[in-house]
């Protein structure tokens, strides 16, 4: 695995980002881990988030493209971090999109926050994680009725590598075969799992015997397809 993995997994327990546990999804699954980007609160912490993205971006597809999409509300803020980072590691000007949750009708008017969608942008989804893809089922239609743009892919920061919703496949293998664009992360939860995995912070096992187990059974039945 490469180090800015291993340092982006400590990243995210350190930021209480990454939880072990009991936790209900958006979806209605029970978990025994959950990723709450939210818990991103500081400069420093969006600073360094920014450039984890950046550097997974880059590493997965390159930096042709023109405009990076962050759906609301989450998304916002990781795509503003991003785009300053891919500047300032890069030199490459990244255009940033948000859409608002309600249109807006006066001054500054309509569904999206930043650049204005163009025909032929090439647009970068980012988002902070998806378990079943519901999520990606508004964002697509959003972007694809603003402009005739070309989707080349998306970034999240975890791979959950949980069964979507219609196949035995992740949900961002899902994404891939129902909107033709890839669906990539910074890590997955396998990493996440073989990383931590009885490793101490602060005096602490954060991913005991325990909890591998209660991760375990919850792949077998959640779990997607090769997992």
């Amino acid at each position: 695995m490469e180090r800015y993995k291993e340092e982006f997994i400590e990243f995210m327990v350190d930021s209480n980002v990454l939880k072990f546990g009991d936790f209900t999804l958006k979806s209605g699954r029970k978990s025994p881990f959950f990723m709450n980007a939210g818990a991103y609160v500081t400069g420093a912490q969006l600073k360094k988030l920014g450039e984890y993205y950046a550097r997974a971006i880059h590493d997965t597809y390159g930096l042709e493209f023109d405009v990076l999409f962050g759906p609301a509300y989450k998304g916002i803020p990781l795509t503003v971090a991003t785009t300053i980072a891919i500047s300032e590691l890069y030199g490459r000007e990244i255009r940033y999109c948000s859409n608002r949750k309600e249109i807006k009708d006066h001054g500054d008017k309509g569904i999206l926050l930043g650049s204005k969608l163009r025909d032929g942008d090439r647009v970068m989804i980012i988002e902070d994680v998806t378990t079943s893809g519901k999520s990606i089922e508004e964002t697509v239609p959003i972007i694809r009725e603003q402009a005739d743009v070309d989707i080349v892919g998306m970034m999240v920061s975890l791979n959950r590598q949980e069964k979507g919703q219609d196949s035995d496949k992740s949900a961002l293998e899902e994404i891939t075969d129902r909107y033709g664009f890839e669906a990539s992360a910074i890590v997955s939860m396998s990493e996440v799992v073989e990383y931590l995995y009885g490793k101490t912070f602060d005096g602490e096992v954060i991913l005991s015997k325990d909890i591998k187990k209660a991760i375990d059974e919850y792949y077998k039945e959640y779990g997607a397809a090769g997992i």
